[in-house]
């Protein structure tokens, strides 16, 4: 036994078990985010029962719970022995949704209070753009335009892809006429305000001004005329439904975005459901104050800044690392530097962001507006947060790592490469940048993965240099300079925050707490990968020189 322990056998088999638990550990974790966050989009089933007055009850089992005898008022005359086990009885969490009829989106009720539930195939889950989902039977499809009244699936069906079709020529309208007609009056605007600046401006100047902004109103004003003939056109056919109390409700075909029957869908049905969910839930835009709908704004808007912050970073923590390493000479200031990049990596990540604020935002970003967006101010350009300036104060967040990572790199190439380099005549810029730097890109992108993986999950310094619950456009669109750093932007972690915390109905809206969740470390890890591979690449071609 004591030899087996000299062997150090016993810490081999340690260490493997300690990296074998936190393996499945962090696999288990995954596991469980995603299971309670995309088992939300299941078509779940929709019950009707039967309380004890009579009324009739619908909606989705959200959660089954077992509370103690003892934390229940007279629980002894409420509940017979065979309702209790254990000392325990089951309670429902029930979603009636309806938000306009109820005062809350969940009921709890007690299991034994209610009869036995029934799955109806007539009762129906409409989702609506706003106002949350709706339960209850169809009736009636009615359609003014024609004066006559369906009842048929088949022209609901219609009525959903007449709608999804006039939504999206809105949509394209908006982003293709609108908006583009708003640059240019925009624009119109700023150069006019910037030629009053200037000498030479004359009554002239003033009365094509005034001609080309009315021709572009105009335009505008036409554009917004045919959107609100659109927008009647959904308004003239609606859907009738009946809810549980027998009342029947009247919903615009404006608001209803899909349909169907949970409890008359076979299993396959109920899978292609669930793909064309995730599927809306990753490329539509938030609704609801960001607790329905999708993420795809939070997505673009996370993966964009990561890649600006690593354009940002790498240069910057390369350059450091090569002037500390190759050029400076080992002295009190140099050590003095290495002390200071090593306690920067321990900074807390708000301290960052007020610095970001300070500086990027109103020195720097005020600077820029009084330079070359005069003719705009008082409404700041980038004097106020954005992307550029998130993606800054990330990049400093991260060069200490960078910095650190391609350091031990270049330490760990032999020297005498460099000095067979300029024994053959080589400069000292001509070793590094030839031979030195590509043997060490493996520990830079080792460098990037560690930035990449600390950057993207940082919410508290973007909270205050640029990330918003809803950002009103994306960073990159078809007007010039298409890429504008200096909006706002949606950030996936910023976007957990406000579900999970700021929303109105946080219960309703945790699944998406989990699926967001689950999304962000995907997403994270997805870059990491694209990294990895990169390293693995440089890796195998610099194997023989003994690179990490």
């Amino acid at each position: 036994m004591f030899k087996w322990f000299r062997s150090g056998s016993p810490w081999i088999w340690l260490t493997s078990g300690a990296v074998s638990i936190s393996l499945l550990s962090v696999l288990g974790l995954l596991l469980l985010i995603g299971w309670k966050g995309f088992a939300y989009f299941w078509a779940a089933p929709l019950y009707q029962w039967t309380t004890p007055s009579g009324d009739t009850l619908i909606g989705q089992v959200y959660q089954r719970e077992l509370i103690p005898v003892d934390h229940i008022v007279n629980a002894n005359t409420r509940f017979t022995e065979s309702e209790i086990i254990d000392g325990k009885v089951a309670r429902l969490n029930i979603k009636v949704a309806n938000r306009e009829l109820y005062d809350a989106d969940f009921i709890s009720v007690f299991e034994s209070e209610l009869s036995s539930a029934a799955t109806p195939e007539n009762l129906m889950v409409v989702e609506r753009s706003r106002g949350g989902a709706f339960f209850g039977i169809p009736v009636r499809y009615e359609s003014v335009s024609n004066a006559e009244n369906f009842d048929t699936d088949l022209q609901l069906v219609r009525g959903v892809g007449f709608a999804k079709t006039i939504r999206d020529e809105i949509e394209r309208t908006i982003d293709d006429q609108v908006d583009g007609l708003s640059w240019r009056l925009e624009k119109l605007r700023n150069d006019n305000r910037k030629a009053k600046f200037e000498s030479g401006y004359t009554e002239q100047d003033e009365q094509n001004y005034l001609a080309q902004r009315r021709g572009l109103e105009a335009q505008v004003e036409s554009i917004e005329l045919r959107l609100d003939a659109l927008r009647a056109q959904l308004e003239l056919e609606q859907l009738v439904l009946m809810d549980m109390t027998g009342k029947q409700v009247s919903i615009p075909l404006s608001r209803i975005i899909d349909t169907w029957y949970p409890n008359n869908m076979s299993y396959w049905e109920k899978v292609k459901h669930w793909v064309k969910q995730i599927w809306a839930f990753l490329s539509e835009d938030p609704r609801e104050s960001n607790s329905e709908g999708g993420v795809f704004p939070a997505i673009f808007g996370t993966v964009l800044l990561v890649l600006i912050m690593s354009i940002i970073v790498m240069p910057l923590g390369v350059i450091a690392a090569v002037y500390l390493h190759e050029y400076a000479k080992n002295n009190a200031f140099t050590r003095l530097i290495r002390i200071a990049v090593i306690n920067l990596a321990g900074v807390p990540s708000i301290v960052y962001g007020v610095f970001g604020l300070g500086f990027f935002v109103y020195t720097l970003g005020g600077s820029l507006d009084d330079l070359f967006y005069a003719d705009r101010l008082p409404a700041p350009t980038f004097g106020t947060p954005g992307l550029l300036w998130s993606a800054l104060t990330l990049a400093l967040l991260t060069l200490p790592v960078v910095i650190v990572t391609t350091e031990e790199g270049l330490t760990r190439i032999p020297s005498s490469v460099r000095h067979g380099s300029l024994a053959l005549g080589a400069t000292q810029f001509e070793t590094i940048w030839r031979i030195v730097l590509p043997m060490a890109s493996p520990a830079m992108i080792t460098g990037l993965i560690l930035a990449v993986a600390r950057a993207a999950g940082e919410v508290a310094p973007l909270m205050l240099v640029g990330a918003v619950k809803l950002a009103s456009s994306l960073p990159i669109d078809g007007q010039f300079p298409y890429l504008h750093l200096e909006r706002k932007f949606m950030h996936l972690g910023f976007h957990i925050y406000d579900v999970g915390f700021q929303t109105s109905n946080i219960e309703a809206a945790r699944p998406l707490v989990y699926a967001t969740s689950f999304l962000l470390v995907t997403v994270i890890v997805g870059l990491n990968l694209t990294a990895i591979s990169f390293r693995n690449n440089l890796r195998e071609k610099y194997r023989t020189l003994g690179q990490d």
